[in-house]
């Protein structure tokens, strides 16, 4: 009943997920019961089918996939979930001994979508007939039809969210309408495929036409913010009650696939009455949390003389290069084509800059509580805990930075509101690495050695991802014209010379880059034609 409601609009996915708390509970209190009326009866009734579940080796973060669990549990659905950072070896195993009619992996870093097209390539080698769904926050149609899909000759569909999840399942699961859901899965990802690779065809320009059009900025010695220190400091216990006003609530609904922003979201006329509940229970966990201190908010950050060299932001006291990436696409419009190393002065200028860095953790004791929730068969506060870690570990980065600006020196007189502050209204930025402005995670290896970030609590998996999985890192940059931009695609010129400045084998590289990439690897020849008329 529960999941037929979730389907018809009618129930949303926080009372779905706290319906099954009480599913499971009577289930584990009748198990001993159902077991022996089974075996007298030999009454053996059947899911509807079994799905095996995983987070992606190298990879921490699992919210969305515990709640997709629960919503097929509700659904009659049985799910063997793996947890997070499983290999593929034991995700494919485990499906052939448990007789799955399905696999689905789920990731968040970019690194894991290479591990999905490589759990693909193992499903085919090994003759594999399952359906292969992909989910997580890095995953899209696009990258699942260009990449996945053509390795694996089974369905390979790609699960947007919860809501999506029971009618995928069941439609591969249904004899009528599975050749039909296949056919038109395929259709799709046929149109996909040939709408990317339009995209792809477009040139870039060469990555010496790309450097001659770099950002160019006025550096004066007196343009310069002077930070009242050098080197990293620890925070060893923040106060969570200093953290929470910096909460961006819209991002925790979000997690919960209510869509809108906080706090119009608890007058909205479909989902309001849910979304009030849910905000009611997440402010009696967060006072649970902080007057039983369930959780602990570490962060280390501090300050460094720079200077751009290149394209890369060297350290020289630290003995840290941070090697940077550039947009390769044409820009138009006179607009230049930008690096993070355009907001840090040249060395040739004889001007010393300065650099910030820093990572939190709100995740210190996180597994602990879930553990305990989940023992209890409490899938709801045990998703909640998750989500509350995640909101904490961004507003504790947003507190930082609103600190590590007075602290520079030029956002002592700073007088913002949350809003200002969720919509970026200050000087300066602090881009993360993995994301747009500087795609490749392995330069978190640099980060963390520089921050001794293990002092916190933080530590990196073999995909750098960050562990606890509620944690925050990145750059802080204080030139009043920073700003987001996305790299976008780059072209084979540009990752040799990042290659080479980063004494990296260029298939290496491409692994980390694989989503920025405006060609295949390994087949250089494929590379686009690059622009050549500009000046």
């Amino acid at each position: 009943i529960v999941g037929d409601l979730f389907g018809a609009g009618k129930m949303f996915l926080p009372q779905v997920v706290k319906s099954a708390r009480a599913m499971k509970k009577a289930v584990a209190y009748l198990l001993p019961y159902m077991e022996e009326e089974k075996r007298r009866t030999g009454d053996a009734r059947q899911s509807h089918g079994k799905v095996v579940m995983a987070t992606v080796k190298g990879d921490v973060h699992d919210i969305g996939k515990n709640i997709v669990a629960v919503v097929l549990g509700c659904n009659n659905y049985e799910v063997v979930d793996l947890g997070v950072m499983v290999p593929a070896a034991r995700i494919l195993q485990t499906a052939i001994d448990e007789q799955a009619d399905m696999i689905g992996v789920s990731g968040l870093i970019t690194p894991s979508l290479d591990e999905m097209v490589f759990i693909a390539r193992e499903m085919e080698r090994r003759h594999m007939t399952l359906p292969l769904l992909i989910g997580g926050a890095t995953t899209s149609k696009p990258h699942t039809a260009v990449k996945i899909a053509p390795e694996y000759s089974q369905p390979v569909v790609h699960v947007l969210d919860a809501s999506r999840a029971v009618d995928v399942v069941s439609s591969l699961l249904n004899s009528a309408q599975r050749p039909g859901f296949i056919d038109a899965n395929r259709a799709e990802q046929n149109r996909v495929r040939e709408q990317h690779a339009a995209v792809r065809r477009r040139p870039l320009l060469t990555w010496e036409q790309a450097k001659a059009n770099r950002l160019r900025l006025d550096w004066r010695p007196d343009g310069i913010a002077r930070p009242s220190f050098t080197g990293a400091r620890l925070l060893d216990d923040v106060r969570i009650e200093d953290v929470v006003p910096f909460v961006d609530w819209t991002f925790f609904f979000s997690a919960w696939e209510l869509k809108g922003r906080f706090p119009a979201i608890l007058e909205n006329a479909r989902y309001g009455t849910a979304a009030r509940e849910l905000y009611e229970h997440a402010q009696a966990l967060l006072k649970q949390i902080v007057d039983r201190k369930l959780l602990t908010l570490r962060a280390v950050y501090g300050f460094w003389n720079a200077n751009t060299v290149g394209e890369d932001i060297v350290l020289a006291d630290a003995n840290v290069r941070f090697n940077m990436l550039r947009q390769q696409e044409e820009i138009g419009d006179g607009k230049p084509n930008r690096s993070l190393a355009d907001f840090i002065a040249p060395a040739e200028t004889g001007i010393t800059d300065f650099i910030g860095a820093f990572a939190v953790t709100a995740g210190i004791g996180a597994s602990e509580l879930v553990t305990r929730y989940e023992a209890d068969h409490d899938d709801y506060h045990a998703i909640m805990v998750k989500a509350l870690a995640d909101r904490l570990a961004e507003a504790c980065a947003e507190y930082l930075h609103a600190r590590a600006r007075k602290e520079w020196g030029y956002g002592a007189d700073e007088r913002l509101s949350n809003d200002d502050l969720i919509h970026e209204r200050y000087r300066g930025i602090r881009p993360a690495f993995g994301y747009p402005a500087c795609p490749d995670h392995s330069e978190k290896t640099k980060l963390f050695a520089l921050l001794g970030a293990e002092r916190a609590g933080i530590a990196l998996t073999e995909s750098c991802a960050m562990t606890p999985a509620a944690s925050v890192s990145g750059l802080y940059f204080a030139h009043p014209q920073a700003k987001y931009f996305n790299v976008g695609r780059i072209g084979s010129d540009q990752v040799d010379d990042y290659a080479r400045r980063k004494q990296m084998p260029a298939a290496e590289v491409e692994r980390w880059l694989a989503s920025n990439l405006a060609y295949e690897p390994g087949s250089r020849a494929a590379s686009p034609t690059f622009e050549t008329t500009r000046a």
